[in-house]
């Protein structure tokens, strides 16, 4: 009976090992798993043509209180004596006194499926010599599109939002704009073609995957999607769903799909915004750069256990920091973004200083992804 419970326990324990053992294998070969997560294909692509159209008018903001275009704004002074004139009130441009009305911009997005009667947020912006626009009440605007046909209305009181001394001549008009004419919009019966919101080869061919494989049942839906290039699959509409185009296109766009990120680095300089992806890296390179040295460094090694059978792997990070004057960085390979720009918030570098030294090691090869400066 003993002989019998320790071949069982060390089955058990042999059991446990492989399960480890296999689990950490899983992590070692996949680690952008954690990373990525699962998300539909809706929220990652669009369908081609559903796309919004720009509207834009010229418009007058009143009730200013001083804060408007002076007189030396021509074309607000005869917008104002051609308002007037439009209500019976006969006025040279002479007798128009500026500074509570204000000749301003105004612009929309009309939404693809947008209805008669839908509202819109508008943008307000001033042209002329006006200080601010807080308080003001924008009059009618009518907004037109390319074409020069009238799509929408505007009217209301403007908002500058948030801070209002930092963009005072910038404002909002919130469902100010009411739609009058929508566009002319129709699906395709037979064809649904997904434009990708970050092009990305391996993320189009999981969606083609994804959608292959979710339609492999139906009767004659061999491989209904392909891959156009990076940012465009295209998708044959079954037969089954030629009276249901949209509960097609719904059900695509509830699939899930794992997409890969692209290594991309964001900054914002005025702000000091920084947003990385996690598989930005950085290979080895020198920067001379003010009086700052920074040292990054990452290193895996394979380290042998007590057992022949036994090994793991052990990732060692090391950071130096230094204030000084030799001018000289040092960033070892392996190393990604989020490591350097620690290092450098640490010697109290500013966002004028971090885009300078990306800039410098995307010029020179070691910066393993797109840098984008705002």
């Amino acid at each position: 009976m003993k002989s019998l419970l320790e071949i069982s326990g060390r089955i058990v324990r042999l059991l446990a090992v492989f399960l480890l053992t296999a689990f950490c294998l899983t992590i070692f070969l996949q680690p952008a798993a954690a990373d990525d997560p699962m998300v539909t294909i809706g929220d990652i692509t669009r369908t081609e043509g559903a796309r919004s159209n720009q509207l834009v008018g010229y418009g007058l903001v009143t009730g200013l209180g001083r804060s408007g275009d002076s007189t030396r704004s021509q074309a607000t002074v005869q917008s104002i004596a051609n308002m007037l004139g439009e209500y019976g009130v006969e006025v040279s441009p002479d007798q128009v006194e500026g500074q509570n009305i204000a000749a301003v911009m105004v612009t929309a997005d009309l939404p693809h499926d947008a209805s008669t009667g839908d509202t819109l947020d508008v943008q307000v912006s001033a042209i002329g010599d006006a200080d601010s626009l807080a308080g003001g009440m924008l009059v009618r605007t009518p907004l037109e599109a390319p074409t020069g046909e009238v799509y929408a209305v505007a009217q209301g009181s403007v908002s500058l939002g948030g801070e209002e001394g930092e963009h005072p001549t910038s404002a909002r008009v919130s469902g100010g704009g009411i739609i009058e004419r929508t566009v002319d919009y129709q699906l395709d019966r037979d064809v649904l073609d997904l434009a990708l919101h970050n092009g990305n080869f391996r993320t189009a061919s999981e969606i083609v995957d994804e959608i292959n494989d979710h339609f492999a049942d139906l009767s004659g839906a061999d491989e209904i999607a392909q891959a156009e290039h990076e940012s465009k699959v295209r998708v044959e509409i079954p037969p089954e769903y030629s009276n249901d185009v949209v509960g097609f296109i719904a059900e695509v766009n509830d699939l899930e799909v794992q997409p890969t990120m692209t290594a991309r680095v964001v900054i914002n300089e005025n702000d000091g915004t920084i947003v990385k992806g996690h598989n930005a890296r950085i290979s080895t390179v020198s920067v001379a750069h003010k009086n700052m040295s920074v040292t990054v460094s990452s290193d895996s090694t394979i380290q042998q256990g007590e057992e022949e059978e036994e090994a793991f792997i052990e990732e060692e990070q090391e950071m130096e920091i230094e204030d000084e004057q030799e001018n000289s960085m040092v960033v070892e390979g392996g190393s990604n973004t989020g490591d350097l720009i620690t290092a450098l918030n640490a010697v109290g570098a500013d966002a004028s200083d971090m885009v300078s030294i990306l800039q410098e090691i995307e010029a020179a090869g070691a910066l393993h992804a797109e840098l984008e400066v705002r």
